[in-house]
C-alpha cells in the first residue's frame, strides 16, 4: 500500500477505535510506529487532526474534514487495487468481510469453499453487530458483509439472501412460561428480558415486533454474547429469545426453548452498497453464495 494511503487509512483506523493501544494490534503495528505515522501526517498537512486524552483521541476539526476524505480515498485505493489484482485471474487481492458474531459457524462452509477455489485471496473479517456492519459499508470500510433482515438503511443496499432460522424464546426450566406450548409477546412482557447489545440487528428486530405488538419489554441485561445471555436465563435473570441455531449450541437441562406465536425468523442475507462498484473478489464470493444458495434472489 502506498506509504501516503496506509497513513490515512490508519488515521481512519484510529479514530474508528479511539484509542493507539488497539489500534496498533488491528492495524498489526506497534504503537511507536503508528504515533509516527499520525505525526508525519499532521506534520505534512501542517494541522493539528487529533486531541489527545488518555481516554481516547478525537479528532480537531481539521481531523474529521481529513476523516471524510481520507475514508474515500482508501476506500477508491482498494477498489483499484483490486481490480488491477484482477488482471491476474483473481491470484491475488482482498476481500473485507464483515460477520456478525451469532452467525460464525452458519457461514463456514461459504468461506471454505471461497478459500478452497481463491486460495490467493486474502479475506479479512470484521466481527460487527448489525448497525455496525451496516455503518462500515456506508463509509467504505468493508466490501459485503453478512447480516440480519431487515437492514436500517436498506435503500443503500443489495442482499442476497441466505437463510431463514427460528427465533425460540428461552425460558429457564420451571419458569411459569414453560407450560406454553407457544409464547406470545404478551406472555413476554410482565417478565425481566435478556437482549443482545442495541448494535446487534436481532434486537433493531425485537424492539419493532414487540413495539407492534403493544408490549413494553421489561430489559433486565443485555450482552454481545449468546452464550453469557444464555447463562443469565439460566440463572433465572430473566428470559430471551434466541435462534434456533444458538439454541441448539446451548446443551443445558437447565434451560427449555418454546416457539413464538406468532412465528418469528432470523433471516440472513449478504448485502453490498448500491451505488459503489463491486471489487472483483466480492463479485466472485457473491457468486459462490449465490451458487451454493440457488433458490435465493440476488437482488432484494
Amino acid at each position: 500500500m502506498n506509504i501516503q494511503i496506509k497513513s490515512l487509512h490508519c488515521f481512519v483506523t484510529l479514530l474508528e477505535v479511539g484509542n493507539y493501544t488497539r489500534a496498533a494490534e488491528k492495524l498489526h503495528l506497534t504503537q511507536p510506529t503508528l504515533s509516527k505515522m499520525i505525526q508525519r501526517l499532521e506534520e505534512n498537512l501542517e494541522q493539528p487532526l487529533l486531541i489527545r486524552n488518555n481516554q481516547k483521541v478525537i479528532a480537531t476539526e481539521a481531523g474529521r474534514m481529513l476523516a471524510n476524505s481520507a475514508q474515500q480515498i482508501v476506500g477508491q485505493w482498494h477498489r483499484l487495487q483490486e481490480e488491477l489484482n484482477s488482471l491476474n485471474g483473481l491470484q491475488t487481492g482482498q476481500l473485507r468481510l464483515g460477520v456478525c458474531p451469532m452467525m460464525g459457524e452458519m457461514i463456514i462452509s461459504l468461506l471454505s469453499e471461497y478459500r478452497k477455489r481463491f486460495p490467493k485471496i486474502e479475506v479479512s473479517i470484521v466481527e460487527l453487530g448489525g448497525f455496525g456492519a451496516e455503518q462500515a459499508l456506508l463509509n467504505d470500510t468493508l466490501d459485503l458483509t453478512f447480516t440480519a433482515l431487515p437492514t436500517t438503511h436498506s435503500q443503500e443496499f443489495y442482499s442476497h439472501n441466505l437463510k431463514g432460522y427460528p427465533l425460540l424464546a428461552c425460558i429457564p426450566n420451571g419458569h411459569k412460561l414453560e407450560k406454553s406450548e407457544a409464547i406470545t409477546w404478551a406472555a413476554i412482557e410482565p417478565h425481566p428480558f435478556i437482549l443482545y447489545n442495541d448494535d446487534f440487528s436481532l434486537t433493531k428486530l425485537i424492539h419493532r415486533l414487540s413495539r407492534k405488538a403493544n408490549v413494553e419489554l421489561n430489559i433486565a441485561a443485555q450482552s454481545g454474547q449468546w452464550d453469557f445471555i444464555a447463562a443469565m436465563v439460566e440463572a433465572q435473570m430473566g428470559v430471551a429469545i434466541l435462534p434456533k441455531p444458538i439454541c441448539d449450541k446451548v446443551t443445558s437441562d437447565k434451560l427449555v426453548y418454546r416457539p413464538l406465536s406468532p412465528n418469528l425468523t432470523w433471516d440472513l442475507a449478504l448485502i453490498w452498497r448500491k451505488n459503489l462498484p463491486l471489487t472483483p473478489a466480492a463479485e466472485s464470493f457473491i457468486n459462490l453464495s449465490r451458487e451454493l444458495s440457488p433458490d435465493t434472489p440476488l437482488y432484494k
